[in-house]
Formats: structure tokens, sequence, C-alpha cells
């Protein structure tokens, strides 16, 4: 899952690009308006990991991880000139956004409006992608028209779905409301992946309120779908980031933190992004693995490797809850809880799967 940070000039971005990386980038209260990203992988924790690992003592344990890139470059009025090709380039590689909205006051680090307005912020972000995605639109619906009256050869079906989509889409738009509030097919996603809409990326807003501890609802409402809010102590969480063990417990409870704004943030995006982890197990290698909620245990299979979803015979499935409660693999064996599963089986979060192939 690749996660791009994006936020008006001086809203914080970088402090929370470092606070869930643990990254200790310089931050500027400045900024250029050129293009720069910069990427970290980070490890998903997970306490059932961590346990597994102890159970089978693996040669490797490996965790699950999420890229974060701090994309820097979005400016007020972008949409206005439209988003240029290397941007738009970069924007296009995400799975999804987290947008840094600034709360905190601060007479050192000039707002680019003045003054503190969060509800306004968003809605200029909002309101940029909305544009970028109008004008991409209304480019491709002015080109399947001239295909037609050009006589080209087109599947006529799919041109008329496509053209639909996109009918429906621009109607969206027209009414100012981000594309992420629709309900879309996958047949549709595929029919427009290609164009790197920005509206119709899932969004998790982060309200970066610096050391105060205002919650979402208390800064402004946001009814929109596929949108998560949250609020983080900007400044203060990439300071805690940098700690470990107790002293970082220490100074999450001196500032009534419940838990690291990484953690916080991953268990957000996994539920925004609809994806969830199942496991394999053994002494060479204890792993955890992303899947959309909903994926098949031949999907599942195709994760680890495409081979094992090409030969599929079954799937051996045992929920982590089964194997702690039985405390070994041979003991879940014993009692009848290990399952075998056909292709169409859907996986749980958690669950432990061994697949069978014919490879």
């Amino acid at each position: 899952m690749r996660l791009g940070i994006i936020g008006l000039p001086n809203s914080g971005k970088t402090t929370i690009f470092n606070a869930l990386t643990r990254s200790n980038r310089p931050t500027a209260p400045v900024s250029s308006g050129k293009l720069e990203v910069f990427t970290a992988v980070v490890p998903v924790p997970d306490e059932r990991i961590d346990i597994l690992s102890k159970m089978y003592n693996p040669k490797k344990t490996i965790y699950a991880t999420i890229t974060y890139m701090d994309i820097g470059g979005l400016e007020k009025s972008v949409g206005a000139s439209g988003i240029s090709g290397e941007l738009r380039n970069q924007l296009q590689q995400v799975d999804g956004f987290i947008h840094v909205v600034r709360v905190f006051e601060d007479d050192t680090v000039p707002h680019p409006e003045v003054t503190i307005d969060p509800a306004r912020d968003v809605n200029t972000l909002d309101s940029e992608f909305l544009l970028a995605d109008l004008i991409v639109i209304e480019k491709r619906m002015e080109r399947l028209v001239e295909e037609l009256k050009k006589g080209k050869p087109v599947n006529k079906q799919q041109h008329e779905a496509e053209s639909a989509v996109l009918e429906r889409f621009k109607q969206q738009l027209d009414n100012l409301q981000p594309l992420r509030d629709l309900d879309v097919t996958e047949d549709e996603l595929k029919l427009v992946r290609g164009y790197g809409l920005m509206s119709l990326k899932p969004m998790l807003i982060i309200f970066n309120t610096g050391e105060t501890n205002k919650q979402p609802d208390e800064i402004m409402s946001y009814p929109h779908k596929n949108t998560r809010l949250v609020s983080l102590q900007g400044r203060i969480e990439a300071e805690i980031a940098q700690l470990e063990g107790e002293d970082q417990k220490m100074f999450l409870e001196e500032y009534g933190i419940t838990e690291p704004s990484a953690s916080r943030v991953i268990r957000e995006s996994y539920d925004l992004m609809h994806i969830q982890s199942f496991f394999t197990v053994g002494e060479d290698e204890v792993r955890a693995w992303t899947i959309p909620v909903g994926a098949t245990a031949q999907e599942a299979a195709a994760v680890i490797h495409t081979d094992l979803s090409r030969g599929f015979i079954r799937a051996e499935v045992v929920p982590y809850a089964d194997l702690i409660a039985a405390g070994s693999m041979a003991e879940v064996k014993r009692l009848g809880h290990m399952r075998l599963e056909g292709k169409e089986y859907v996986v749980k979060d958690g669950d432990i799967l061994n697949i069978r192939a014919n490879v």
C-alpha cells in the first residue's frame, strides 16, 4: 500500500511524515513550490506476528509494509493551470492520500492565507483536485466523441460503458462533490484506472493540531465517503517517534496520547483502504501479507506467488485465535480445527494459510 502525504505549504506535512516513519527530515517554514518526493517504507506493527515469531522461532520474520510518499509541489490554484505531468505521475502512483491540514497557531510559520482555517484549507485542496479531474474527464469525453465522428474502429460496448461512467463522474464534479462519494464498481474502475483521478482516491485527513489536543469533530464536519479524520499533535508526535520503550511510553502518557501516531494512522489506513492481513508460518519464515477485504484463497495465493494461484488445489486454514488457544499447529490438527478450503473461500483477517498447489 502506497499513501501520498499532501498538504498546503506550512501545514506540517513533513513533520507528520517524520512522525509516521521515524524519519528526521528537516522541516522548513517556507515552500519552494517545486516538486519534491521523499519515500519511506514502514513495517506494520502487528502483535500477532510477534507472538507467531516467538512460537516458531523462524529464520526470518517479515512484517507487512506501508510506503509513505511525502509529495511536495502542491500549491493553491494548481488546478487552474493544471497539475504538471511530473506531479500527476507521482500522485497517480499512490493508492490513497493523507491530507495534512494545519490547525496549529505559530507566528514564526506563516500560513499562505495568513489566518488558520482548517475547513477553508480542506476545501482549497479538494477544489483543486475536483478541477483537475474535471479537465481530464472533459478531454477524454471529447476524444470519445471524435473517435465516433472519424469512424475509427471502436469496441461499441466498451465505448458506451466508458461514456456513461464519465458522464456520471462529470455530473458529480459539476456538483462540486468528490468522486470518492460515488459507489463505483470494479468494472467501472477498470475503465478509468489510467486517468489518475485524484478525487476518486480514498482520503485520510490528518489535522495537525500542534501542541493542542483537539479532536476532529471539534474542528470541522466532513461528511464524505471513503474518508477518515484523525487529529495528531504533529511536532510532539514527531519527537516521540524518535523514542523507544519506556521513554516513549512516558511521553505518550505525559501528553495524553493513547498510542503512537504510526499505529493509529496505519489502523485507520487499513480500514480506509479496505485491506487486511493473513499469515504464513513455518521454521523458515513467519510473514504477514496484505489483501483486500473479501479476497479469496486463490487471490491470496497469488499474493504469495502467481504459481500458487495457477496451480491452486486447496488451502489449509487456521484462524490465528485457534492456533494461539491450541498452542501449536500439531494440537490444532489433533483438535480438528484446521479446515480445508477451496479457491472461493473468502479469507478472514488473521487467517493462517498453507496453500497446496500443483506447481
